[in-house]
């Protein structure tokens, strides 16, 4: 199993970023997918989740303002990030499972995860 990520960088506050993991080694199409994020002294956290079953979820902190995507053909998830702020800065990680989701969007349990990619906002 492999899950590369991409996209990550340096950006202004109220910018934007388009993460993309690609997803290796396992049913792709058949899997829950989804992105979480670790800051400096904090737990890792979901940030947003899509259920083979059961759709797409975002934590409240992404509502509005994150859009996941995926390209079962590419095998290929996508975390579109929008108006960032500081409070945004983290490594984001994508992570597979065949679990579900929860309603805050994490995947419940977490098969693989990628190698992170960090994402800095700056003020």
């Amino acid at each position: 199993v492999q899950l590369v990520e991409s996209g990550g960088g340096l950006v202004q506050s109220g910018g934007s970023l388009r993460l993309s993991c690609a997803a290796s080694g396992f049913s792709f199409v058949d899997s829950d997918i989804g992105w979480f994020r670790q800051a400096p002294g904090k737990d890792r956290e979901g940030v947003s989740c899509i259920g083979s079953r059961d759709g797409i979820h975002y934590a409240e902190s992404a509502k509005g303002r994150f859009t996941m995507s995926s390209d079962n053909a590419k095998k290929t998830m996508y975390l579109q990030m929008n108006n960032l702020t500081p409070e945004d800065t983290a490594v984001y990680y994508c992570a597979w499972s065949y679990y579900g989701c929860n309603s805050y969007g994490s995947l419940v349990r977490v098969n693989d995860w990628g190698q992170g990619t960090q994402v800095t906002v700056s003020s």
